[in-house]
């Protein structure tokens, strides 16, 4: 089960993140891995046990990119808690300690993590120094992270990204958005003042590439673009963006009747963050602001249909 020099492993490869980047790195060559649950569906993928990977898996591999975990978008129920946490926290423990076990162990571990880290901020601006917020995204962002920078005992690089909202129409909110912004009935969520933190899909893609790449991409990094917006100026930019009309608000009490703690936590959160670690590293966005970002995913997106 040896792996060929230079391999990327990526788990969460069937996602949206992952294959974006899995199918970019084969494009320039790089010998690809998917790690997933389900049955393999061709010889780049193979089926691993998440919560006790096999070592072997990684021997030989230059870098793991570790990307799965359950989806955040459903009522919090004590069991998708639990699933939510496991598939995070508990799958990153194990992770690093079978990365550990590896000869020898992979050069480099890109981990996600997510802007909850800071819970519900309201106009605070946030870089990577702010410190931890409160609730249960922000607790679980905090421990999975610690299981990622676990993997430093072994000496593996580790570099953790805080992702906010990654936009591309096939997946994640805004593929959710689209269809009610088209037909006009869009608008802000809650009361439109919550900061979104968001980053264009390809830039996010070559952001990974980076911390792949360069040795100073370590530790947390925010990986969003430089210009949060309010929900309301997501709302009206989409509009704009769209030709459609934005004025028809989701009232905040009904997403909490509908979604609970999650709406609360996500939706209507507060995260202000911006990239600091990335400008100081000299980073630089191919789209910094939300109206470039839209108009170009929407129009890869049409050329494709």
């Amino acid at each position: 089960m040896s792996a060929a020099p230079g391999r990327v492993v990526i788990t969460g490869g069937r996602g949206m993140i992952g294959a974006a980047l899995a199918a970019r790195l084969r494009s320039e060559g790089r010998d690809v891995l998917v790690l997933t649950r389900a049955a393999p569906r061709d010889p780049h993928e193979r089926t691993w046990d998440s919560l006790a990977p096999d070592p072997r898996l990684f021997e030989g591999t230059d870098a793991v990119v570790h990307l799965t975990g359950v989806r955040l978008d459903a009522r919090w129920t004590a069991g998708r808690r639990r699933a939510i946490r496991a598939s995070r926290v508990d799958v990153t423990r194990a992770l690093a300690a079978s990365l550990a076990r590896a000869a020898p162990p992979p050069r480099v571990l890109i981990a996600a993590s997510a802007v909850g880290y800071y819970g519900n901020r309201g106009d605070e601006q946030l870089d990577e120094r702010s410190a931890p917020g409160r609730g249960f995204l922000a607790e679980l962002a905090r421990e999975w992270e610690a299981a990622a920078a676990a993997a430093e005992a072994s000496g593996v690089r580790v570099a953790r990204l805080r992702f906010g909202l990654v936009l591309d129409p096939g997946g994640g909110a805004l593929a959710r958005l689209l269809p009610v912004f088209r037909l006009g009935l869009g608008g802000p969520v809650g009361n439109g003042r919550q900061w979104w933190s968001w980053i264009a899909l390809g830039d996010l893609i070559e952001l990974i590439r980076a911390a792949l790449a360069n040795a100073e991409f370590s530790g947390a990094l925010n990986a969003v673009a430089p210009e949060p917006v309010t929900a309301r100026e997501f709302a009206i930019t989409l509009g704009r963006v769209l030709r459609r009309p934005a004025w028809f608000p989701v009232p905040a009490v009904a997403l909490r009747l509908a979604f609970g703690a999650m709406a609360e936590e996500t939706l209507l959160a507060s995260q202000r963050a911006v990239p600091a670690r990335l400008a100081a590293l000299g980073w630089r966005f191919r789209h910094a602001s939300l109206e470039s970002a839209l108009r170009a995913v929407l129009a890869r997106a049409d050329a494709h249909a």
